[in-house]
């Protein structure tokens, strides 16, 4: 039994089996394994997934619907938000450019004259540049202008900052920063800009690099349009300008002058509508445009007035009674020393004009003769009340001040001389205001250049400029009808500074009938009787006077010519070089506009038959403007009652002398040089002679008073 062992059979069997149960076993376990492998790798896929949509999602929220802005210091600062469409706003002046501080410039009727831009400087900081060539290369790419071997050699310097470029646009601003170089930084800033280029440059003047006022109403309101971005808003008219310009340009080319200038302003208001000095230049290129192009002739030149000073030299008379229309006064030449008063070779006038025909024909010795009545200190009085002795009160910094001689300088040479429009010079807005003055009324009004408001119907007046004389009295001036006029002189109230207006349309413009005029606000200076007469005497001129080339049917241009002779280097007159001015007024049966018209050393044409006189450039440049901006003001020529308005505004050029009067003229003439030289002498030594006495009488008291009597 010991010996024995089982059969093989049954331990294969055996055997077999439990190989079995363990592969079985095995693959279980395997199985098991890979499911949660499986698991596993699904849940940590999820969790990947999970991960990278958390991920798209930020970055879809931080560069699709929520971007974060980039640093403030590099372009955040720098990109402006569009505008909006708001045509009606802009007109109000409520349009502005975000991110800029300067406030815009536009006329009267909102167009925008200057307007501040948003731009970049771009420096960069070389410490943390990796390639400055590479760098440069591509700053060239953006920047085409700059230099790029000099720009690679400062961003090799061994500095924190330097500046690679100036007033880039926010298009080359955003190109610069999708480089992506490192280093390189953006500084917020703006560019003034003039959409207009050369219209009224020199009154928009110019601004500095850092955007400071330096000419101009860019001067003048430089801390307004610091301060408030409302648009400033100016009394200017582009339309207007734009035609002044064209056609003084044109006259200026014509007559082949050196320089020119021309004026338009409200008479009630004093609101200037174009003011034009040529040459000019683009007020975008301020830093490089010549000083004569920079030149103001309308505020900053001083011209001897000529002839058209003849006017204040008849105001004067009227206002203060010493001459009527009736009186006559002689044209004959007057000697003084070495010098001859006299009219041109080509006038043969009577020997005694009226006061009419004196400023139609536009006699130099009888307007000598005119300035002797009145008298050396009423003449001053009158020149220094209208303002011709201070600078022309207008918002501009370059105004000058006239030249004028000194009272103790002031003898009878210099009453004659003044009377005629020489020996003194005055800038061209002197002389409009002083037209103005004498026919809107007799109101000495201040020129402007900010739009006033006009919701009520009348200007909102700005304060009067301080004045040293007082107005000249009223009381003693002559009616030209005879009687006296005893009225005394009025003085308007003071009223409140003008500040600009917004644009507000008239809300009746669909009617024909015409605003009523402004009344004009300031210092009484002409009685209303005075100042029509002096309209009929201004309308003669271009009636029947010198500047009949003038007139433009159905506007009843109204004005007075002057020509002088332009004084040089060496202080003496140039012959044949010229000073040709018209000062005028339109309509002159109801003023409402001064329009000036000056050619700086006009030359003689074919059709002036070589003439350079005023009434053959100047005067004809004036009607060519009237003609073309009076529909632009609203005023149309009133041709269908032009026979009745001509002969309420007529006026004979020799009026009749009034019964019982005595006019002065041929025998009756204190004008007289002679007879006025005589005068003065005569005072001179009645003077010496007072003095004498005064000191023989002192001398005799002082005597007396060491005098002792002797006793007995």
């Amino acid at each position: 039994m010991a010996g024995r062992t089982p059969p093989p059979s049954n331990r294969s069997g055996h055997s077999s089996g439990a190989s079995s149960r363990a592969e079985g076993k095995t693959t279980k376990r395997v199985r098991a394994s890979l499911d949660q492998m499986h698991t596993r790798l699904i849940g940590v896929g999820l969790g990947f997934m999970l991960l990278f949509s958390l991920v798209a999602a930020k970055l879809s929220l931080a560069t699709v619907f929520m971007p974060m802005a980039p640093e403030k210091r590099q372009i955040a600062s720098q990109v402006p938000e569009i505008p909006k469409s708001d045509p009606k706003g802009q007109v109000a002046g409520d349009f502005s450019l975000p991110d800029v501080h300067r406030a815009s410039i536009v006329d009267r009727n909102g167009q925008t004259l200057a307007l501040s831009l948003p731009v970049a400087q771009v420096y960069a900081n070389p410490m943390e540049l990796i390639d400055a060539a590479d760098a440069a290369k591509k700053l060239k790419s953006v920047l085409p202008q700059l230099d790029e071997a000099e720009t690679t050699r400062r961003l090799s310097l061994k500095k924190q900052f330097v500046y690679i470029a100036r007033d880039i646009s926010p298009v080359q601003e955003i190109a610069i920063n999708n480089l992506g170089i490192p280093g390189i930084y953006f500084e917020a800033s703006e560019r003034r800009h003039y959409p207009l280029g050369r219209t009224a440059a020199q009154i928009l003047g110019g601004v500095d690099i850092d955007d400071h006022g330096v000419a101009g109403v860019e001067r003048y309101f430089n801390e307004r349009l610091n301060k408030d971005r409302t648009p400033l808003r100016l009394s200017l008219d582009v339309r207007i300008q734009a035609v002044a310009r064209e056609v003084t340009q044109a006259a200026m080319d014509e007559f082949q002058a050196i320089g020119a200038a021309a004026i338009v302003m409200d008479v009630n208001t004093g609101e200037i509508i174009s003011m034009v000095s040529l040459p000019d230049y683009d007020a975008n290129e301020f830093g490089h445009a010549p000083a004569d192009a920079r030149f103001n002739r309308a505020v900053t030149g001083m011209y001897e007035p000529g002839s058209t000073f003849k006017l204040q030299t008849a105001a004067m008379a009227i206002e203060y009674g010493v001459a009527h229309i009736w009186d006559r006064f002689s044209t004959i030449p007057i000697h003084i020393g070495r010098f001859t008063i006299s009219d041109i070779k080509t006038d043969h006038f009577a020997p005694w004009l009226a006061l009419p025909d004196v400023l139609a024909k536009s006699s130099n010795p009888a307007a000598a003769h005119i300035a002797l009545d009145v008298g050396a200190k009423r003449q001053q009085d009158w020149l220094r009340t209208m303002g011709f002795f201070n600078r022309v009160p207008i918002e501009l910094p370059e105004a000058g001040r006239p030249i004028v001689p000194s009272s103790k300088n002031w003898g009878i040479s210099t009453v004659m001389t003044v009377g005629f429009g020489h020996g003194v010079a005055e800038p061209p807005l002197s002389i409009v205001r002083g037209t103005a003055a004498t026919v809107n009324g007799g109101i000495l009004i201040k020129p402007t250049l900010l739009a006033r408001e006009q919701d009520d119907g009348t200007n909102a007046a700005t304060d009067q400029a301080p004045g040293n004389a007082s107005p000249p009295p009223t009381g003693n001036a002559g009616s030209q009808d005879g009687a006296l006029n005893t009225a005394p002189a009025t003085t308007q109230p003071a009223h409140a500074p003008v500040v600009p207006a917004a644009f507000k349309p008239d809300a009746d413009a669909s009617s024909d009938a015409p605003a009523p005029p402004p009344i004009p606000q300031g210092e009484r200076v002409v009685s209303e009787e005075n100042s029509k007469l002096i309209r009929k005497m201004l309308r003669l001129d271009v009636t029947q006077g010198t500047a009949r080339s003038a007139e433009v049917p159905g506007y009843f241009v109204g004005g007075k010519t002057g020509t002088a002779e332009k004084v040089g280097p060496n202080g003496r007159y140039l012959k044949h070089v010229n000073i040709s001015a018209f000062t005028s007024i339109f309509p002159m049966n109801a003023p409402r506009y001064a329009v000036y018209v000056m050619l700086d050393s006009p030359h003689p044409t074919p059709k002036t038959h070589g003439f350079v006189t005023s009434g053959w450039n100047a005067a004809p440049t004036t009607g060519k403007l009237i003609a073309r901006i009076g529909p632009m003001l609203g005023l149309f020529p009133d041709t269908k009652n032009a026979a009745r308005i001509d002969a309420e505004m007529a006026i004979p050029l020799e009026p009749g002398i009034p019964a019982g009067r005595r006019a002065l003229g041929p025998g009756n003439d204190p004008g007289d040089p002679r007879i006025a030289a005589q005068k003065e002498e005569a005072e001179k030594k009645a003077a010496k002679a007072a003095e004498k006495a005064a000191k023989l009488a002192a001398k005799a008291a002082d005597r007396a008073a060491h005098h002792t009597p002797e006793r007995g």
